[in-house]
């Protein structure tokens, strides 16, 4: 992404809902959440100020949600691990999540990372909120725009008879 457009927001009901009809290149940040959901309709509660709850409007990508989740991991530091699909763990332990929406014209991909709170047993990402959005920004858009892989038409593998 190229010069983001950034929408910061104090409360709203969900990052991904306030995104939705934006351009692609938006960002929207906010200070809470009231509605915040993961995956599965699970729902992602923080305190307020205490998370980097954001939703990045990109272009549609056929890896997009392997490339947000190695974007979000690389951009919480070296010691950050995926676990796919959409999970950021940092000594083993949930500190982050994302969630992808996408549409034949445009993504939202909705990150919630937690800074300075943790539910029990979760983990914690030990970086400002505007340092990490900013890496987050950064990586996402090398991940997103890079070409899709090229796949082979037919498999190389010969076919069970």
């Amino acid at each position: 992404m190229s010069e983001p457009s950034v929408v910061r927001l104090g409360t709203v009901a969900s990052t991904q809902e306030a995104a939705r009809e934006l351009p692609i290149g938006s960002v929207v940040v906010a200070e809470h959440q009231t509605a915040g959901r993961g995956r599965l309709d699970r729902r992602w509660e923080a305190p307020p100020n205490t998370a980097l709850l954001a939703s990045f409007v990109v272009a549609p990508h056929p890896l997009l949600s392997l490339a947000a989740g190695i974007a979000a991991a690389e951009s919480c530091g070296p010691q950050a691990r995926l676990k796919w699909p959409n999970d950021v763990l940092i000594d083993g332990r949930k500190a982050g999540g994302i969630l992808v929406e996408m549409t034949a014209a445009k993504a939202v991909v909705g990150v919630g990372i937690n800074l300075t709170w943790a539910s029990p047993g979760a983990g914690l990402v030990d970086q400002p909120r505007d340092v990490l959005l900013d890496a987050l920004i950064q990586r996402l858009g090398a991940w997103t725009s890079a070409p899709p892989p090229r796949l082979p038409r037919r498999s190389p593998l010969p076919t069970a008879r």
